[in-house]
């Protein structure tokens, strides 16, 4: 029943919000086009349900090519970043176009992240039971903290975000394989669009066991290591 509904509020609320937000989409591609030269869309390769490869879309929000001149993880300091890129990124508006991924069933309203081929390959028997549920646009963990400005500064974003960002993010995401709900799915999407629009904080939201683990995540930073200066 869970599962039938779920889908249900997925094709619903994402086929009205690309009709709503028509305008917006338009607005956003235009000045995609004009500011940097190169696709609108960007189509991220991720692995979804069943560890079956898809699809992701995104306002691509980086300079064209950017996943061949540097890494997978993204800091917010990333010089990639185009300028409308800065902005969508803020407002997590690179991830509208992701709604067609929902209705096409590649992913869900709300569900674990979906993670590039060589960040899955590394996971460990327990952490590939994420694949077990449909990846989704938003979830405790992406609405939980910034990982862009976790990373900021970092010299290695793969490197430190495996070991700074991952393993709770791990935890997370299986947490919600054991216990999501559509009342869970609720409170994460009312959670999500308050922190977005009004800039409120959506930890309460997250289960109670993992506050204190998201907190000191949230206050993380990497520690970038000062180059000695040349004597003279």
């Amino acid at each position: 029943m869970y599962q039938v509904s779920k889908r249900l509020l997925d094709i619903v609320v994402s086929a009205v919000l690309l009709l709503v937000l028509a305008p917006v989409l338009a607005a956003l591609a235009i000045w995609i086009r004009l500011a940097s030269p190169g696709p609108i869309l960007y189509r991220g390769r991720r692995v979804g349900l069943g560890g079956v490869p898809f699809d992701m879309l995104k306002f691509r929000s980086m300079v064209v090519n950017a996943d061949k001149i540097g890494a997978s993880s993204t800091a917010d300091d990333d010089p990639r970043i185009t300028r409308p890129g800065k902005v969508m990124r803020k407002f997590k508006l690179d991830e509208l176009p992701q709604f067609i991924n929902v209705l096409r069933g590649d992913m869900s309203l709300v569900g674990p992240r979906p993670q590039v081929q060589w960040c899955v390959d590394l996971y460990t028997p327990e952490e590939r039971r994420i694949l077990n549920v449909r990846p989704g646009i938003t979830d405790w963990a992406s609405m939980s903290y910034d990982e862009g400005e976790v990373l900021k500064g970092s010299t290695d974003p793969d490197g430190d975000y495996m070991r700074i960002i991952h393993p709770t993010k791990m935890r997370l995401g299986l947490y919600y394989v054991d216990h999501g709900s559509f009342l869970v799915d609720l409170k994460i999407l009312l959670a999500t669009a308050l922190a977005i629009f009004l800039r409120l904080d959506p930890s309460w939201c997250v289960p109670s066991v993992f506050k204190e683990e998201v907190a000191q995540l949230r206050r993380a930073r990497v520690v970038v290591e000062e180059t000695p200066a040349a004597a003279d």
